[in-house]
C-alpha cells in the first residue's frame, strides 16, 4: 500500500506536467541545467552540458561549527538512492507568495503547519502544500530561507541559503530527503544538514548549514498563538491539489504516517521505538538526544544529556511543540501552567527559559536512530 502511495504521487506530478503547457510560472522556473535532454532524460550537469561544476562555496552560509556524521561522506553518498522523481522533479517553490489566514479555506483546525517566527515576522506553510514541494525557498524578517519538508521522516527544519537556493536532488537517504543547492550543486542530506559529495560536485568541503527553528504545529493552534501570520498561498505556479496528501493524512492519520512499512531501507539503528513514533531531536558537535515527545506531553520538563553535557527539554502546550537546552550547571526548573519556572523564581515562557537553546525538531524515530545510531534517548 505504501508503495501504491509513492506510484500515485509520480503520477500525479506527470499528469499536472503533461497538462499545463511550459507550467513554468511564478515559482515553476528551472534553474540553468535542469532541463531535459533531447531524449527527455533530465540533466544531472550544473549546466546542461553533462560535466558538474563547482563553484566557490562561500556562497551557502555555512555554521561555525561542523555537525556529527553517522559515517564519513563518501559513504553516506554510497547509500544513495534514487527516490522516484528526478533532479526538481519534485519542484520546490522558488517565488512564494503568502494570504491573510482568513483568505484559507483548505485547513482543517488540526491539519499540521509548519511556523516560522522572527523579528516579529509570522508565517505559516501547510503540510498539505510542502508534500508536494518539499522545498520553499523563501525570505523571512530579511533573511534568506529555505523551508525544508521530508515526508517520508517527518522533519521539517528551516535553513539559511544566502543568495542561491535549494532544490530536490531526487535522491534520499535514509528514506530522508537529500537537497542540493544550486549555487555548488553540493548534495546536503536534510537532516544532517551538512554537505556531503555527489555527482555534481564530487568534493565539496564539508560543512554544516545554518539554521533557524521551524514549529510543527496544527492550523488552529499556529492561528491562535500569532493571529498576524501570513500562509503560504496554492498559488504556487504548479498544478496541484493542495487539498490531498499523496502519501496519506495527518488530521486523521492514514496511510504511510500511519503504518510501519518504509519506502525504501533505513539506516541501521537502535529499535527503541515503533520506526515511526515521533521524537524531539537535536544535535551538536557532541553529539545527538531524543526525548520521546508523547513523554515530554505528559511530564512537560525532562532532563537528559547531549554528550557529557545536560540538557532541559521542555514542552510547549500552546504549539505542542517542545524545545530542548543547554544546562551545563544541571539548574533546577519547575513547570507551572504553561510557564517555566527557572531557579531564580522567574517564571518564563517555554521558549525562551534563560538557558542557551539547541535547534529542536520532530523526526520518526528510524530517521534519527539511523542517522544517530549512538544518541542519548529519554522516555
Amino acid at each position: 500500500m505504501v508503495s501504491h502511495s509513492r506510484r500515485q504521487f509520480l503520477a500525479t506530478t506527470a499528469l499536472a506536467v503533461a497538462g499545463i503547457s511550459g507550467c513554468v510560472g511564478r515559482g515553476g522556473d528551472l534553474p540553468t541545467g535542469e532541463g531535459a535532454g533531447s531524449d527527455g532524460a533530465a540533466d544531472d550537469s550544473a549546466d546542461g552540458t553533462g560535466t558538474a561544476s563547482t563553484p566557490g562555496a562561500d556562497a551557502v552560509p555555512s555554521a561555525e561549527a561542523r555537525l556529527p556524521l553517522p559515517m564519513e561522506p563518501a559513504a553516506l553518498r554510497d547509500n544513495a538512492m534514487s527516490g522516484g522523481p528526478p533532479k526538481d522533479g519534485i519542484p520546490s517553490i522558488n517565488d512564494p507568495t503568502f494570504v491573510a489566514p482568513d483568505a484559507v479555506d483548505y485547513l482543517s483546525p488540526g491539519d499540521p503547519v509548519f511556523g516560522a517566527l522572527a523579528d516579529g515576522v509570522a508565517k505559516a506553510y501547510p503540510q498539505k502544500i510542502l508534500a508536494h514541494h518539499e522545498i520553499v525557498n523563501d525570505e523571512l524578517a530579511g533573511t534568506n530561507v529555505a523551508v525544508t519538508y521530508c515526508p517520508l521522516t517527518g522533519t521539517v527544519q528551516g535553513f539559511e541559503r544566502g543568495e542561491t537556493t535549494f532544490g530536490v536532488s531526487g535522491r534520499l537517504i535514509n528514506n530522508n530527503l537529500v537537497m542540493y543547492d544550486r549555487a555548488t550543486e553540493t548534495w546536503w542530506p536534510q537532516i544532517l544538514a551538512t554537505s556531503i559529495p555527489g555527482p555534481w560536485n564530487e568534493d565539496p568541503p564539508v560543512r554544516s548549514l545554518r539554521e533557524f527553528r521551524l514549529v510543527w504545529t496544527t492550523w488552529e493552534r499556529w492561528r491562535t498563538s500569532q493571529p498576524e501570520t501570513r500562509v503560504l498561498s496554492t498559488d504556487t505556479g504548479h498544478a496541484r491539489n493542495y487539498r490531498s496528501d499523496p502519501y496519506g493524512s495527518y488530521n486523521p492519520r492514514g496511510g504511510y504516517y500511519a503504518n510501519g512499512n518504509l519506502l525504501f531501507p533505513a539506516l541501521d539503528g537502535p529499535d527503541t521505538f515503533e520506526k515511526k513514533t515521533v521524537v524531539m531531536g537535536a544535535r551538536s558537535t557532541d553529539g545527538a538526544v531524543a526525548f520521546l515527545k508523547e513523554s515530554l506531553r505528559d511530564r512537560k520538563l525532562m532532563t537528559g544529556e547531549l554528550g557529557d553535557e545536560p540538557v532541559l527539554s521542555v514542552y510547549d502546550p500552546t504549539l505542542d511543540t517542545g524545545y530542548v537546552y543547554r544546562n551545563p550547571d544541571g539548574q533546577e526548573f519547575q513547570y507551572d501552567d504553561g510557564a517555566v519556572v527557572g531557579p531564580d523564581g522567574t517564571a518564563r515562557a517555554p521558549d525562551s527559559v534563560g538557558l542557551p537553546g539547541i535547534d529542536t525538531f520532530d523526526a520518526m524515530w528510524f530517521a534519527w536512530a539511523g542517522y544517530y545510531p549512538e544518541t542519548n534517548v529519554y522516555e
